[in-house]
């Protein structure tokens, strides 16, 4: 949604948290060498190899000169590559492009080892039109998209097929929808067979979705619209099917998957290792319906083999996978597959074969967070979990055959621990981080946890910096929230202080974490605590937080309600502190930490005085259909309960101070939602402050000067309505 730890969104985590970005780039990023024992690097200098067994060692893999095509002068600045099967040549991709959240096209360049020639793909298509270009298995031929066409390129020839030729900006091939993308994760949509005989790939007919039409009045004497396929609230989604190419036969078949496919979702497909079939996660419209499905490749007829259903919703694996649905992690030679599931009361995980058997491996009673690596060799398991502390997190370990967990993490860490594993799960990339120390660049041996090289970078807060304490409370109604805290500096706890507290409060992201940035507002121009601010968050009921599934489950058809409710129930419990100036309590948030602000200014304004919104969702229908939907169900079923939870119903209740503020070009969360909210103001006569960034995103982060405005902003109003200092 608004936010997530996905990807798809990570600019929105990094206005949060952080350090978050930073992991997940580096692990989106990552390429590794043959040997897992090293990975590239781009830099001026071109591809360099970095050694992690030897450090400091490092070489180069490809020149800058090498990159120069011919009649050029400059080299292509390349974003990644792939190797052939046969290690003889390159797939560069370069001169990248932007579709929604990431650069996800450009042009393909051909370098052969060899001859040291540079040829490039896809002549007389679009300049950066080409999308996921892949090898073959033989590594003679090449795959891409290329406006929601796909395409095969015969790399000694030069020459290209066409694998479909209906796409249009409508039907889109080998690739997906802004929904898909932003709530599922999915951007590469199609898939080469082992036998490189076929291509399987989703097709979606888009033609039932409008557009919403964001307008630009700035960068031209008269303004234009921005049109965004977009699919609302109760909505029909965009038709999804599966189709299989035979690229000898040059014959196309659909596979046939039971049900209405404009009432479905697909968000995981990928072949079976024998090529004869592949395999499809199947999802019904309300995501609390999961079937796997496997389809024969000659024929396209399906079965099901493995049906989960769910009073709420069902997670697909981009929620345990780092935000990246792709692949299927086979075990047991391709008969049977890694899968995970809540149905037990905890995300645990399952081994599943083709005909659908299922034995639970982790027994353990507590959440696996993550799955980080999958080491067949050693029929081990490696995920992330912090069976104690919600806020934490750590690397454990599991046989394939199943039975008891046990940490690798060192019991002397503490805090969050990320880990880039070599594909030869023997090493690991290591960062770890927590309120008081971070440190990232080491290599570890696993299992045993052994430092083989030390960190090449880390920070230690200064002793004397007041920084993020952690603390639980339990409210009158008896929800135990946890929440850290940032006292003022030489702080006197016979005195009144003011406090601010950071919301954010939906199933897309938690804010009570222990890492190195825990507690530090970006966007406050100068030291909240040198100022004398109590900076507080608290993690309520419905949050990604690894504490069972009752408690992430218990949002659902309740978002602006129980979330809202357990964040004005547990600031009363901070209240009792007793060192709390209660006439000076401000919140704030993004995204769907902008909607809880709202929420919590209109359904509790006795306890809220001051509020800074931030593209928040104001109207629970205005949003698209794949997140609102799964955790809200169908408003033709329930649509009171998407009214009941939206801030725009409470917008009358605000008595106290308010500042808006949403970008205009906001693709995510429309600009629209801040205006039909300021309609509500004005019905009301509520006074309040607005501040609309011409063109920028969800992100806010686009032209010169805007971090700078934007902090200033928010900094001045939160000292003019509630001020700072003890009293």
């Amino acid at each position: 949604m608004h936010n997530k730890i996905f990807p798809s969104s990570l600019i929105k985590v990094l206005i949060v948290l952080g350090c978050l970005v930073y992991i997940q780039v580096a692990q989106a990023q990552q390429q590794w060498t043959a040997d897992g024992n090293a990975y590239y690097s781009f830099s001026e200098n071109g591809i360099e190899v970095i050694h992690l067994l030897e450090q400091g060692k490092r070489e180069t893999f490809l020149s800058s000169t090498e990159l120069i095509p011919d009649g050029a002068t400059d080299p292509l600045q390349v974003q990644s590559f792939q190797v052939s099967p046969d290690g003889k040549k390159l797939l560069l991709f370069t001169n990248t492009q932007r579709v929604w959240r990431e650069n996800t096209r450009g042009d393909y360049w051909i370098f052969n080892k060899l001859d040291k020639q540079l040829s490039q793909l896809g002549k007389g298509l679009s300049t950066a039109s080409l999308m996921f270009a892949k090898f073959s298995p033989d590594g003679a031929k090449v795959a891409y998209v290329s406006k929601n066409n796909i395409f095969i390129e015969d790399i000694s020839s030069g020459q290209y097929e066409k694998v479909t030729d209906d796409g249009t900006d409508r039907i889109i091939n080998g690739t997906f929808d802004w929904a898909y993308e932003e709530e599922f994760g999915t951007k590469d949509g199609f898939r080469w067979s082992p036998n490189g005989q076929k291509i399987a790939y989703w097709k979606q007919d888009a033609r039932n979705t409008r557009n919403f039409l964001m307008i630009n009045n700035t960068d031209s004497l008269y303004s234009y619209t921005i049109p965004v396929e977009y699919p609302k609230v109760g909505l029909d989604p965009s038709g999804t099917t599966i189709w299989l190419y035979d690229i000898e036969q040059k014959r196309t078949v659909k596979t046939q998957i039971e049900g209405n496919e404009f009432q479905h979702y697909i968000p995981r497909m990928e072949w079976v290792l024998d090529s004869k079939s592949i395999i499809l996660q199947q999802l019904n419209r309300k995501q609390n319906k999961s079937k796997i499905i496997v389809a024969d490749a000659e024929t396209g007829k399906s079965h099901t083999i493995h049906t989960e259903e769910d009073p709420t919703w069902i997670d697909i694996k981009a929620r345990w996978n780092n935000g990246d649905p792709s692949g299927w992690d086979w075990i047991d030679n391709g008969k049977s597959f890694i899968w995970v599931s809540e149905k037990g009361g905890y995300r645990q995980i399952y081994n599943i074969d083709l005909k659908g058997k299922e034995t639970l491996i982790s027994k353990d009673e507590f959440d696996i967070i993550q799955l980080d690596f999958l080491d067949l060799t050693n029929k081990t398991i490696y995920f992330s979990a912090s069976p104690d502390n919600a806020a934490q997190k750590y690397l454990y370990r599991i046989p394939l055959s199943g039975g008891k967990a046990s940490r690798v993490t060192p019991a002397a860490v503490t805090g969050t621990t990320d880990y880039v594993i070599s594909p030869n799960g023997k090493i690991a990339l290591f960062q770890t981080s927590n309120t008081s120390y971070m440190s990232s660049g080491s290599v570890v041996a696993l299992p045993e946890h052994k430092e083989i090289v030390p960190p090449n970078r880390s920070a230690t807060s200064d002793p004397s910096e007041p920084k993020a304490e952690f603390f639980s409370v339990t409210t009158s109604e008896g929800v135990t929230l946890d929440g850290w805290v940032v006292k003022p500096r030489n702080f006197d706890p016979t005195r009144k202080y003011p406090i601010v507290f950071f919301v954010y409060g939906e199933p897309a992201m938690q804010t009570v974490t222990d890492n190195f940035y825990t507690g530090r507002n970006h966007l406050y121009r100068g030291n909240m605590a040198d100022d004398g601010y109590l900076y507080v968050s608290l993690e309520n009921r419905g949050t990604p937080a690894p504490k069972g599934r009752e408690w992430r489950k218990s949002i659902y058809r309740n978002i602006g309600i129980i979330n809202i409710r357990d964040q004005a129930m547990g600031a009363k419990e901070v209240f009792k502190w007793g060192y709390v100036d209660t006439t000076r309590v401000a919140v704030w948030g993004w995204s769907g930490g902008g909607a809880s602000t709202l929420n919590l200014l209109g359904q509790y304004p006795e306890i809220y005085q001051t509020g800074i919104s931030i593209a928040p969702v104001t109207n629970q229908l205005l949003y698209d259909n794949i997140y609102q939907e799964r955790y809200m169900g169908l408003p033709q079923e329930n649509e009171v309960d998407f009214i009941k939870g939206s801030a725009l119903t409470y917008a009358k209740n605000i008595r106290g101070n308010l500042l808006l503020i949403h970008g205009t070009g906001d693709d995510n969360v429309h600009y629209q939602n801040s205006e039909v909210y300021i309609n509500e103001l004005i019905k009301y006569n509520i006074p309040f402050q607005m501040m609309a960034y011409p063109n920028r995103s969800h992100s806010i982060s686009e032209g010169e000067g805007t971090g700078t405005h934007l902090s200033t902003l928010f900094t001045n109003f939160l000292k003019t309505y509630c001020p700072p200092g003890a009293n």
